[in-house]
């Protein structure tokens, strides 16, 4: 069963992990070189131009040109990369608007399987 993000029609702010979200997880160890999954490319893309693209990733400064090249190589769409982060939790705290809207929403995505549920905007 597909879920549904039932979202604002605000402009959003999407935060990605790289690595097994975005990129084959450590492909650029194991295989010599970055691999898009499936599907994530055409997702970034779709995204309304007025919404912002996170990128945050573990790999350490002596990854950051090999990766920086390899997603403009293939024209991926960000506005921030951040390198360095720590391999636990990403934990995303904000407010609730006194509307009732949630200001933040996470998804889990199971590793090298880039399944984001379909998003549909309340007016």
């Amino acid at each position: 069963m597909e879920r549904e993000l039932i979202m604002s029609t605000l402009p959003k702010t999407w935060i990605f992990d790289l690595d097994g979200t975005l990129l084959k997880h450590n492909g650029y160890k194991i295989d010599g070189e970055d691999t898009l999954l499936a599907g994530a490319k055409e997702y970034l893309d779709m995204l309304p131009a007025e919404d912002k693209v996170v990128i945050l990733t573990s790999r350490t400064e002596e990854y950051r040109e090999q990766t920086l090249e390899f997603l403009r190589h293939n024209s991926v769409r960000y506005d921030e990369i951040l390198f360095c982060m720590p391999m636990g939790e990403r934990i995303v705290v904000n407010d609730r608007k006194p509307s009732g809207i949630n200001m933040a929403v996470a998804v889990n995505v199971d590793r090298d399987e880039f399944r984001i549920p379909s998003i549909h905007c309340e007016k």
